[in-house]
């Protein structure tokens, strides 16, 4: 999978950018507030339908104008496809692939990414929201079914906890809970066995990641938390959690109508990484924790090579210049061998002292040189 050719217009500081992209690796240099980035964020928006810097759409029009868009050429397993997003001031977003007009549901899973940026530094120490939404958007490009799932499990969390708030003010009937929960246990079900499946694959790709970075040194264990879980209770998750999730949900009923919302279920669920049996959140040096980011990082590319049959496309913001010479080393040296489409966005040519690494792209003030 690789992007040919990507269009920009009045995107961000881009009034027109066409750009031929090679299926190598591309290395966008220039000082900050140039546009390098903007390139990085419009290949990722076409990936996920949103981006990783706004939720508001019209942030991504140039300011003078009142109009904008991406369109994209990607191949997919040999095949060429078009992709288009057009974004106005005063109108709904249109989304249309090889000319046909889809919704966000129908994009997922289209064109696949990764990205890593300074703020993926801050998975591991960061909130559990954080490492919910990797595992969730890891796993819904390689499964658009999911990402489905994760929308109709948000739409009932959000029902029941109506219903909470006014249970809760007396405007409701605490009898009508048992309707949404069977709902609830029914799509948090398939959601938490999703996630074990992958995070089961997680863990293997990255602690051999782990390894190679480390010289051998250093065991990386990826593990899925169901909050509020006893592990000495648990046998097979897959085969209790309905069982047990029904009961904490009827247990935890008076607290959740004082609360006007849900105490239990994925959406409080976290990932735990541990290094030799050392929590990487809460013992783990700096050091480990970006060795930690990184194998995660790379594990996910090899995931969705296994789950896709092709590696996605690799997007690397500005993360050189906060790798140290070892890592960085061990990031290109693995992008180069598996021969994977690389976008690089970098102050300084110095971090790529292969003079044959890839192509080099000068950003100057939203033109491409």
């Amino acid at each position: 999978m690789y992007v040919r050719f990507l269009k920009l217009r009045n995107y961000r500081n881009y009034n027109e950018l066409d750009l031929t992209l090679q299926p190598g690796i591309n290395i966008f240099l220039g000082p900050n507030a140039q546009g390098k980035t903007n390139i990085i964020e419009a290949i990722y928006y076409a990936s996920l339908g949103h981006s990783h810097r706004t939720h508001q759409d019209a942030e991504l029009i140039f300011w003078q104008a009142e109009q904008g868009a991406v369109i994209i050429d990607f191949d997919r397993r040999g095949v060429t496809n078009h992709l288009e997003f057009h974004f106005s001031r005063t109108k709904r977003r249109r989304i249309l692939l090889n000319e046909h007009p889809i919704r966000l549901k129908e994009l997922i899973g289209s064109l696949n990414t990764v990205l890593f940026s300074p703020e993926d530094l801050f998975l591991i120490k960061g909130a559990p929201a954080g490492r919910r939404r990797f595992l969730d958007g890891e796993i819904s490009q390689a499964s658009p079914a999911y990402y489905h799932e994760i929308v109709e499990f948000n739409r009932i969390l959000s029902q029941r906890n109506s219903l909470l708030k006014r249970i809760r003010e007396r405007r409701g009937d605490a009898s009508m809970l048992e309707l949404w929960d069977v709902q609830l246990v029914k799509s948090a079900q398939k959601i938490v066995a999703k996630r074990l499946e992958a995070v089961r694959k997680l863990n293997m790709l990255a602690n051999l990641m782990q390894r190679r970075i480390s010289s051998d040194q250093e065991n990386l264990t990826v593990s899925y938390d169901i909050h509020g879980w006893e592990p000495q209770k648990s046998g097979d998750m897959t085969k209790t959690f309905a069982s047990w999730y029904n009961e904490i949900l009827r247990k935890s009923q008076e607290t959740d109508i004082l609360r006007g919302s849900t105490s239990y279920g994925p959406h409080h669920d976290d990932l735990v990484l541990t290094v030799n049996g050392i929590n990487l959140r809460t013992f783990g040096s700096q050091g480990q924790q970006r060795t930690g980011v990184l194998s995660l990082k790379l594990a996910e590319l090899e995931f969705l090579r296994s789950e896709t049959g092709e590696y996605p496309i690799l997007l690397l913001d500005d993360v050189m210049s906060e790798l140290d010479v070892k890592r960085r080393q061990q990031l290109l040296q693995f992008i180069r061998k598996e021969r994977i489409q690389t976008l690089i966005t970098a102050t300084d040519a110095a971090y790529f002292p292969n003079e044959h690494m890839g192509t080099y792209y000068q950003v100057r003030n939203g033109r491409i040189l």
